[in-house]
């Protein structure tokens, strides 16, 4: 049986007369122990999937579907009732600790605050516990540190900081959204590398939200790439990045949008200075109503088809899903 399994889940936002079809039918499912990572542009609709699993979304999301979580089902619980699954089965690390800690207290209280949320503890107790999970993420001096602010430290200590929060109550699934996007490339992998070794140790399902293709790659197992409020392909990252090994750009993608995302991917081949690949265009407008792919006006390979249907959500070959008309790199021999 699945840790989780998604099946159909729909966001919408009312604003005034316009409706915003921010998630507009996602399925997949984690197993646990699992690393899948959810891939995609700003806007995609990857973070706000992630938040309505465990209801932190705004009065105004309209939100359907059904998320599994082991036997309980998630969607429709009320803040109240949600309230047990959050942080004790399933955690979050968000994008920017500098916005989600509070900088007028310090470190050890605000970790042993999350851990008395949801465990029976004394102040005391809930400190030393702090004090424990901070040395557990691999930040050095913890007693010194616990007693610190979070001006104090340094980009890369915040989010391990967030890290040990999200671990207070040793959850079975823990969700980094854009967990290392604001940090420089050294500290993106150590922060990588502390996660998988957490949850190595604690058992636990990993799924990564990212906008980075290459990270994903290297991370996860699973590589779900969504589009518009929908999943346009979905392997294993040993299948997107076969053709990579082999000196290709994506030799086994198929859908056109995550061959652009693999090619915008910064390569230490290229010359100093030159500029980085990019997407044309713009992502579709969610409020509108369009006709076939949404992806088709930025396109190079659309075609009269793709622009009168939307091509379905299909498992084409053993374990890859895409949608698309006429996918990329087809041909090939796998």
């Amino acid at each position: 049986m699945s840790l989780l399994e998604v099946t159909d889940l729909r966001v919408r936002f009312r604003a005034g007369r316009r409706e915003v079809r921010a998630v507009d039918g996602v399925s997949y499912r984690i197993d646990a122990g699992e690393t899948v990572a959810l891939v995609g542009e700003s806007g995609s609709g990857k973070t706000v999937s992630c938040r309505a699993l465990i209801g932190l979304l705004p009065p105004t999301a309209i939100v359907t579907g059904s998320a599994r979580f082991r036997d309980a089902e998630l969607i429709g619980l009320s803040d109240e009732q949600l309230r047990p699954h959050r942080g004790a089965d399933i955690a979050m690390v968000f994008q920017d600790p500098a916005r989600s800690l509070n900088p007028t207290m310090k470190i050890g209280l605000q970790v042993a605050e999350a851990i008395r949320a949801h465990e029976p503890f004394t102040r005391r107790e809930a400190a030393d516990r702090a004090v424990e999970l901070l040395r557990e993420v691999r930040i050095p001096l913890p007693e010194r540190r616990a007693a610190e602010y979070p001006h104090q430290l340094s980009g890369g200590m915040r989010q391990r900081v967030m890290i040990a929060m999200a671990l207070a109550c040793r959850p079975q699934l823990l969700i980094a959204d854009e967990a290392t996007t604001a940090l420089d490339v050294t500290t993106q992998a150590q922060i990588m590398e502390l996660l998988l070794e957490l949850q190595q140790e604690l058992g636990m399902a990993l799924l990564l939200i990212t906008h980075d293709l290459g990270l994903a790659a290297t991370y996860a197992g699973e590589v779900i790439v969504m589009y518009a409020g929908r999943i346009v392909e979905q392997a294993t990252a040993g299948r997107l990045l076969a053709g990579e090994r082999a000196g290709e750009v994506g030799g086994h993608v198929r859908m056109p949008y995550t061959k652009a995302l693999l090619e915008a991917v910064p390569r230490l081949e290229l010359p100093a200075h030159a500029p980085l690949p990019v997407i044309g265009g713009r992502p579709p407008d969610l409020s509108e109503r369009h006709q076939g792919c949404s992806f088709a006006p930025r396109c190079q390979s659309a075609r009269d088809d793709c622009r009168q249907a939307a091509p379905p959500l299909a498992e084409h070959e053993s374990g890859h899903r895409w949608a698309c008309w006429h996918p990329v790199n087809e041909s090939r021999h796998d």
